[in-house]
Protein backbone atom coordinates (compact mmCIF):
# COMPACT_ATOMS: atom_id res chain seq x y z
CA UNK A 1 0.00 0.00 0.00
CA UNK A 2 1.17 3.46 -0.88
CA UNK A 3 0.32 6.67 0.32
CA UNK A 4 0.74 10.33 -0.96
CA UNK A 5 -0.45 13.53 1.15
CA UNK A 6 -3.81 13.03 0.84
CA UNK A 7 -4.88 8.98 -0.05
CA UNK A 8 -3.76 5.37 0.45
CA UNK A 9 -3.46 3.83 -2.93
CA UNK A 10 -2.44 0.51 -4.53
CA UNK A 11 -3.06 0.73 -7.93
CA UNK A 12 -0.33 -1.00 -10.45
CA UNK A 13 -0.87 -0.76 -14.37
CA UNK A 14 0.39 -3.28 -17.32
CA UNK A 15 1.46 -1.14 -20.09
CA UNK A 16 2.51 -1.88 -23.62
CA UNK A 17 4.09 -0.09 -26.59
CA UNK A 18 5.62 -0.89 -29.74
CA UNK A 19 8.23 0.73 -31.85
CA UNK A 20 6.36 2.32 -35.21
CA UNK A 21 5.69 -0.43 -37.88
CA UNK A 22 6.49 -2.96 -35.39
CA UNK A 23 10.30 -2.38 -36.51
CA UNK A 24 12.49 -4.76 -34.43
CA UNK A 25 14.77 -1.98 -33.29
CA UNK A 26 15.08 -3.46 -29.80
CA UNK A 27 18.41 -5.20 -29.88
CA UNK A 28 20.80 -5.57 -26.56
CA UNK A 29 22.08 -1.80 -26.10
CA UNK A 30 18.83 -0.47 -27.29
CA UNK A 31 16.71 -2.29 -24.48
CA UNK A 32 19.47 -2.14 -21.88
CA UNK A 33 19.37 1.92 -22.39
CA UNK A 34 15.35 2.11 -22.49
CA UNK A 35 15.04 0.05 -19.58
CA UNK A 36 17.43 2.76 -17.44
CA UNK A 37 15.54 5.67 -19.04
CA UNK A 38 12.10 3.89 -17.86
CA UNK A 39 13.65 3.36 -14.58
CA UNK A 40 14.80 6.78 -14.82
CA UNK A 41 11.67 8.50 -15.45
CA UNK A 42 9.31 6.54 -12.76
CA UNK A 43 11.97 7.97 -10.23
CA UNK A 44 11.37 11.70 -11.51
CA UNK A 45 7.72 11.12 -12.07
CA UNK A 46 6.95 9.80 -8.45
CA UNK A 47 6.22 5.99 -9.76
CA UNK A 48 7.52 2.67 -8.54
CA UNK A 49 8.62 0.44 -11.39
CA UNK A 50 7.89 -2.94 -10.65
CA UNK A 51 9.14 -4.32 -13.44
CA UNK A 52 10.18 -3.76 -17.20
CA UNK A 53 11.13 -6.34 -20.07
CA UNK A 54 11.31 -5.77 -23.37
CA UNK A 55 11.63 -8.16 -27.00
CA UNK A 56 12.76 -6.97 -30.10
CA UNK A 57 9.53 -5.22 -31.11
CA UNK A 58 7.53 -4.40 -28.02
CA UNK A 59 7.69 -3.51 -24.47
CA UNK A 60 6.22 -4.39 -21.07
CA UNK A 61 6.52 -2.14 -17.86
CA UNK A 62 4.87 -2.85 -14.52
CA UNK A 63 4.50 0.46 -12.63
CA UNK A 64 2.78 1.44 -9.32
CA UNK A 65 1.41 5.62 -9.62
CA UNK A 66 -0.12 7.22 -7.61
CA UNK A 67 -4.34 7.97 -8.58
CA UNK A 68 -3.22 11.42 -9.47
CA UNK A 69 -1.75 9.94 -12.89
CA UNK A 70 -4.32 8.63 -15.42
CA UNK A 71 -2.73 5.77 -17.58
CA UNK A 72 -2.71 8.19 -20.34
CA UNK A 73 -0.53 10.11 -18.85
CA UNK A 74 1.93 7.56 -17.76
CA UNK A 75 2.26 5.69 -21.08
CA UNK A 76 2.79 9.11 -22.12
CA UNK A 77 5.25 10.38 -20.25
CA UNK A 78 6.99 7.02 -20.42
CA UNK A 79 6.94 7.14 -24.37
CA UNK A 80 7.89 10.74 -24.85
CA UNK A 81 10.70 10.50 -22.52
CA UNK A 82 12.30 7.19 -23.57
CA UNK A 83 11.89 8.67 -27.38
CA UNK A 84 13.59 11.26 -26.75
CA UNK A 85 16.83 10.13 -25.38
CA UNK A 86 16.71 6.67 -27.47
CA UNK A 87 16.53 8.61 -31.16
CA UNK A 88 19.51 11.22 -29.72
CA UNK A 89 21.84 8.24 -28.38
CA UNK A 90 20.23 5.92 -30.97
CA UNK A 91 20.59 8.03 -34.79
CA UNK A 92 19.61 4.62 -36.76
CA UNK A 93 16.25 4.75 -35.05
CA UNK A 94 15.27 7.44 -36.99
CA UNK A 95 15.70 5.78 -40.40
CA UNK A 96 14.38 2.38 -39.42
CA UNK A 97 10.98 3.86 -37.39
CA UNK A 98 10.71 7.14 -39.12
CA UNK A 99 12.15 10.52 -38.71
CA UNK A 100 9.30 11.74 -36.48
CA UNK A 101 8.09 9.15 -33.76
CA UNK A 102 9.79 6.21 -32.16
CA UNK A 103 7.09 4.69 -30.73
CA UNK A 104 3.79 3.78 -32.34
CA UNK A 105 0.67 6.23 -30.96
CA UNK A 106 -1.31 3.41 -29.52
CA UNK A 107 -0.52 1.31 -26.22
CA UNK A 108 -2.26 -1.47 -24.13
CA UNK A 109 -2.95 -0.82 -20.63
CA UNK A 110 -4.22 -3.27 -17.50
CA UNK A 111 -4.88 -2.67 -14.34
CA UNK A 112 -3.80 -5.22 -11.22
CA UNK A 113 -4.93 -5.28 -8.04
CA UNK A 114 -4.80 -7.39 -4.69
CA UNK A 115 -8.57 -8.82 -5.79
CA UNK A 116 -10.61 -9.41 -8.06
CA UNK A 117 -13.42 -7.47 -9.84
CA UNK A 118 -15.66 -10.30 -8.51
CA UNK A 119 -14.70 -10.10 -5.68
CA UNK A 120 -15.75 -6.51 -4.94
CA UNK A 121 -18.72 -6.78 -7.29
CA UNK A 122 -19.67 -9.17 -4.48
CA UNK A 123 -19.18 -7.26 -1.72
CA UNK A 124 -20.74 -4.35 -3.43
CA UNK A 125 -23.89 -6.18 -4.12
CA UNK A 126 -23.80 -8.25 -0.21
CA UNK A 127 -23.79 -4.52 0.98
CA UNK A 128 -26.70 -2.71 -0.58
CA UNK A 129 -29.37 -1.87 1.65
CA UNK A 130 -27.30 -2.49 5.04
Amino acid sequence: MNKTRWSSYSIFYHIVWCPKYRRKVLDENVAKALKGLIAECCLSAGMELLAVETDTDHVHVFVSAPPRMSPAYIAGLLKGHTAKHLREKFPSLKTRCGKDSLWTRTYYVGTAGAVSKETILRYINECQGK
